[in-house]
């Protein structure tokens, strides 16, 4: 069968290090080929050299061939991708309007939006007029990466290079994203699949690469590797014997105490949230008190962001109450003061967003103590040493720029630069959910020794992701439809839901695993 991307014996270095180094792959139409291995692998810069794309300043060697057409691309973190100063309707029509030129000029208009309407579908965004009314900023994570995904069908790639698919996304809607790949496939479309989430891997993939530390250590058709799991979890850090699970469900006792014992630390009443004139959230009360976890549970696009930027005061087009420590909380982050800014901080699920690309990392954290809290340069960088040492991450790392540090190390900087506010609210979004399975249990392990160790502070944990929730969680809010339909402890919620939605999330999470 005819290739239509090769790649021969790839060597990507940077500063003397090697990102990729001898890594040959054959990919054919019709086919899945995933490449497989932990956070800084090398997964992505081998599929982005399917693009043209290197690192700024890599030396490369070898030979990449795209003999069978244009190549689409399908980022983790898909808002780089997006204008955010278009609406998605004017993005994707652009693109349509190159593939019905052909067509009389009185045609033309229509037939675009039809093939825009045509890629929504594909791409499975449920109402897609009004999808493409909004801006990318206010869509979630997941419909900002079908909204790429659509970019890539209405181009007519004969390539898809899809790097996590399915980050941010619950499991009801993964099964959808692996059921459309299939799909694209079936269709003639080559599809180079990045990713950690070997069960993702299991359900679509016809060939699996694995890399470790930029070298591929086993390669073959999934049929053959799958029966030997072992040579799968070499992509995974030495340091264990596969792919570690996820902590069980864990009561309230099991790590903050009993809920609804500690001081109220910050309430929201009655919050009405818009994009434009569209409702997006509604939410009763819901409460988090000094020391616990509240989790807040549901698919893509059923407002979690939305509420966590509301809190953040990153999203103003909202009505409701705010209190923090009993003390209104101002909807805008203009309107709020040094010390409410550092009450209250996020990290969000795109790290590399948080940085600027032109300044060693470091720098940047520190910058957060001394803007913050008006602290002195030189305590700000030994505290900014010392807090990123201890999430695991060694001080030459962070000396570097952000295009440097894989996705794990670069999560890891962001939270140390939430923490040096000393925040009294840490709010993470989905910053999981792009990582392997050992990354991610070291980041779920890492936000547990803070509760645990630091007095006063709380999370707001979004995620998609019941085990994720279980590992955490204090007490569960579940949104489905922009509305809270089950909110309660942790143990109850995940053992015994009471609301539909919430248990057909956990059905579909235990078949996805």
């Amino acid at each position: 069968m005819n290739a239509v991307a090769e790649i021969r014996d790839l060597r990507v270095e940077v500063d003397g290090r090697a990102l990729v180094d001898g890594v040959s792959l054959r990919v054919t139409a019709g086919k899945v080929t995933a490449l497989v291995g932990a956070s800084g692998s090398g997964k992505t810069t081998t599929g982005l050299a399917l693009l043209g794309e290197y690192p700024a300043g890599a030396r490369v060697t070898g030979e990449v061939r795209l003999p069978g057409g244009p190549a689409g691309y399908v980022p983790q973190h898909p808002g780089t991708a997006l204008n955010p100063a278009r609406r998605v309707g004017a993005l994707l029509r652009d693109i349509a309007r190159t593939r019905v030129r052909a067509l009389p000029r009185r045609e033309r208009r229509a037939a675009a939006h039809q093939r825009v309407l045509r890629a929504l579908s594909l791409a499975q965004l449920p109402d897609p007029e009004a999808v493409l009314r909004r801006y990318p900023h206010q869509l979630s994570g997941g419909q900002q990466q079908r909204v790429v995904l659509a970019q890539a069908l209405l181009l007519g790639a004969r390539l898809v290079v899809a790097d996590e698919p399915t980050t941010g996304q619950d499991a009801l809607t993964k099964q959808r994203i692996v059921d459309r790949f299939a799909a694209v496939a079936r269709q003639g479309i080559a599809v180079v699949l990045l990713s950690h989430d070997l069960d993702v891997v299991r359900a679509l993939a016809d060939e699996v690469l694995v890399l470790r530390e930029g070298r591929v250590v086993e390669s073959g058709p999934v049929d053959r590797l799958w029966p030997a799991p072992r040579r799968l979890r070499t992509a995974e850090p030495p340091a264990t014997d596969g792919p570690a699970e996820l902590p069980a469900v864990h009561g309230p006792a099991d790590r903050t105490g009993l809920p609804g014992t500690g001081r109220e630390v910050l309430r929201v009443g009655g919050l009405t949230a818009r994009h434009g004139r569209t409702t997006v959230l509604r939410t009763s009360a819901l409460t988090l008190r000094a020391g616990e976890c509240l989790a807040v549970v549901g698919r893509s696009g059923s407002g979690k962001t939305t509420l966590a930027r509301c809190l953040a005061g990153l999203h103003r087009g909202h009505d409701g109450e705010l209190l923090l420590d009993g003390a209104p909380l101002p909807r805008s982050l203009r309107d709020r003061t040094r010390a409410q800014l550092a009450a209250v901080q996020y990290v969000f699920q795109d790290a590399r967003a948080a940085f600027d690309e032109h300044r060693p990392v470091l720098a940047q954290v520190a910058r957060t103590a001394v803007r913050l809290r008006g602290a002195a340069e030189a305590d700000a960088l030994a505290e900014a040493v010392t807090t990123v040492t201890g999430l695991g991450l060694t001080e030459r790392h962070v000396r570097r720029r952000p295009a440097q540090l894989s996705g794990g190390e670069l999560q890891r900087a962001a939270l140390a630069q939430a923490l040096l506010a000393r925040p009294r609210v840490l709010i993470c979004d989905e910053i999981t959910s792009g990582l392997d399975t050992v990354t991610r249990r070291g980041i779920l392990d890492t936000l547990a020794g803070l509760l645990r160790d630091r007095r006063g502070l709380s999370l707001v944990l979004i995620t998609h992701d019941l085990g994720t929730a279980a590992a955490l969680a204090t007490r569960i809010a579940v949104l489905d439809g922009g509305e809270v339909v089950e909110e309660g402890p942790a143990r109850r919620v995940l053992t015994s839901p009471e609301h539909p939605f919430t248990a057909s999330l956990l059905e579909t999470s235990t078949r996805m695993t």
